[in-house]
């Protein structure tokens, strides 16, 4: 990392104690074992349990006995790192396909020789079971790796096109090319996944990477600066540390391309920075994804599969179902159906399941809480204090599976729903979630006072809010009247119905009859529309969008008399000839 830049230079040496108490490297006071943070000239770095030596020089992709640099005040942490990368890149080394696969390998083996470390990791992060860690995050990776190591060759192979007649002595083709220094901006919620898979296409396209992971899922975050750099070339990979701070400041310098995953407010930020240099970037961003239910299909099957993709990673997942549309009849329906899946899933008391993931902050917590208060909570959704856990329960209503809670101040209506919360949440949680369902106030699909951080912002968490229509038609109108979607799902044992929300909806993907499936497929992209993201990876979309498309033609120097007619002085002749030449249609015919 660029950290280290500066002007005098000496080995990498083990810290020496000072006599305060503190630990010094090459004159820089770095603060004892154990202390969170600590600020290098205009960078916060973190240190974890005394090896702030290790994981620095690791991040900057040197070894111990390397010559550093310090870093002096109103320095730039980034340049020298950056321009290390770029040097490499210029140089070449990353161009040639045994380069590429040699990456995508050691890629390989960072998964297969870590694994363990990386679902404990998880686990300390956001409480993912080993279930979810594996299908949702290791195997997700891994299979883009095989994918593009089978496919390396045949992605990077010039790709001809047809020609006209007036290029058919040509050779006419697209080459993919590396962009150059790319940036990846990871996010917190699938900390390895939405990493590493972009990863692979920056990687097999030939680029040279910065990788900033997210510095709220931090013990992922300290695997991959401590332990992924050494199955990579440092010379071409680097990992950064930081807040939004320094991650500000890293955006001030030019990428040639930058990929970003998070949410719609950062992406303008991100691209806002890219605009400045013109710099191409990708951004998969959130939206409001919503799950049509119509009447005519099976209640309790929607509910298993609505509430598995919903809970699925705590609800912290980008393309999780926001909201359900349905009728009246239908949530009633729903409802309990729901409630049946909810208790089948993660039993009586979802605090003891190991299969419910942890809200990743204090701050996403308590943003969590306060949606509650704003709609009538018909499943779940209470708060408790011990042990750092919300717990899935209700006051005593018409559903008598959870058992009464002390942390609600009232119950709203009479039937099957649940506490209105305070406004606070306790000080200090960095808590486990609980499935909630939860029935808001609505108004002909308009957002009442009150509701902008209800379901017209992504609720990012373990609340399922139900918005009742009238028809097909309103919930095909509800869903126009907003931003566009990263997903879209529709439940119905009618075909015709699947098809005309398809028909008349827009979103970046889309799923009948499930939930987030689609994402399982490396054939098909993954991306955003409008609000919801530009650009998509998956598979060899990702080779393709961290790869230039060159337009390519290449012309024998010869035979100039048959390209005389473009000259000068022109002439009606001419001019008909050169038409008919142009006009774009293939041409199969055989010049002698």
């Amino acid at each position: 990392m660029g950290v280290f830049a500066g002007q005098q230079r000496a080995p990498l040496a083990a810290p020496r104690p000072s006599p305060e108490g503190s630990y010094h490297r090459t004159g820089q006071p770095v603060p004892p074992p154990g202390t969170s943070s600590f600020r290098l000239g205009t960078c916060k770095w973190k240190l974890w349990q005394g090896h702030s030596e290790a994981v620095i020089a690791v991040a900057a992709g040197l070894q111990w006995g390397d010559p550093i640099t310090t870093l002096q005040e109103g320095m730039d942490p980034f340049e020298d790192t950056l321009q290390r990368l770029r040097e490499a890149f210029r140089s070449g080394r990353t161009r040639p396909a045994e380069f590429r696969a040699a990456q995508l390998k050691g890629l390989g083996r960072f998964l297969q020789d870590n694994k363990q470390l990386l679902q404990e990791a998880l686990a300390q992060d956001l409480r993912k079971s080993a279930f979810e860690s594996e299908v949702s995050e290791i195997s997700i990776s891994q299979g883009e790796i095989n994918l593009a190591l089978r496919n390396l060759r045949a992605w990077m192979k010039d790709e001809t096109v047809p020609k006209n007649l007036a290029t058919q002595l040509d050779s006419a083709f697209i080459r993919k090319e590396p962009f150059g220094l790319v940036l990846i901006i990871a996010p917190w919620n699938y900390p390895l996944n939405l990493t590493l898979v972009p990863l692979v296409g920056a990687l097999a396209a030939g680029n040279c990477v910065v990788l900033k992971p997210s510095e709220f899922s931090k013990n992922t975050e300290r695997v991959l600066v401590e332990v992924l750099p050494r199955y990579l070339d440092r010379s071409c990979f680097a990992v950064v540390l930081g807040g939004p701070e320094e991650t500000g400041q890293l955006l001030e310098h030019k990428f040639d391309y930058i990929f970003f995953t998070g949410s719609p407010r950062v992406g303008k930020i991100v691209m806002a920075a890219a605009a400045k240099h013109l710099t191409p970037v990708t951004l998969e961003l959130g939206g409001k994804n919503p799950c049509y239910v119509d009447d005519n299909c099976d209640a309790q099957t929607v509910a298993n599969r609505v509430a598995l993709f919903r809970y699925f990673n705590a609800g912290q997942t980008c393309v999780a179902p926001d909201y359900v549309l349905c009728s009246p009849e239908m949530q009633e329906r729903l409802v309990p159906a729901l409630q049946s899946a909810i208790t089948r899933f993660y039993g009586e008391d979802p605090r003891a399941s190991p299969d419910l993931g942890r809200i990743i902050s204090e701050k996403h917590f308590q943003r969590l809480r306060g949606l509650l208060g704003c709609g009538r909570v018909a499943i779940g959704g209470q708060s408790e204090e011990s042990d750092r856990y919300i717990v899935s329960r209700l006051p005593n209503t018409q559903i008598p599976s959870f058992s009464p809670s002390t942390c609600c101040s009232t119950a709203v209506t009479p039937g099957p729903v649940g506490p209105r919360f305070p406004a606070c949440a306790p000080a200090g949680l960095s808590l486990q979630s609980s499935p909630g369902l939860w029935a808001p106030r609505l108004g002909d699909a308009a957002a009442p006072t009150g509701w902008d951080l209800g379901p017209w912002a992504e609720i990012f968490g373990p609340i399922l809010p139900i918005v009742t229509v009238r028809s097909l038609d309103e919930a095909i109108d509800f869903i126009n009247r907003r931003e566009k979607p990263l997903a879209l799902y529709t439940f119905s044992n009618s075909s015709q119905v699947v098809k005309q929300v398809l028909a008349r909806t827009s979103s970046g993907g889309f799923c009948g009859n499930d939930g987030f499936m689609h994402l399982i497929l490396a054939s098909l992209p993954f991306g955003g529309v409008g609000a919801s993201g530009m650009g998509s990876y998956h598979g060899k979309f990702s080779f393709d969008t961290f790869s230039h498309h060159r337009a390519c033609l290449l012309r024998s120097p010869g035979m100039e008399k048959i390209y005389s007619i473009r000259y000068p002085p022109y002439s009606s002749r001419n001019l008909r000839m050169m038409l008919v030449a142009m006009e774009a249609r293939s041409c199969s015919c055989t010049l002698l």
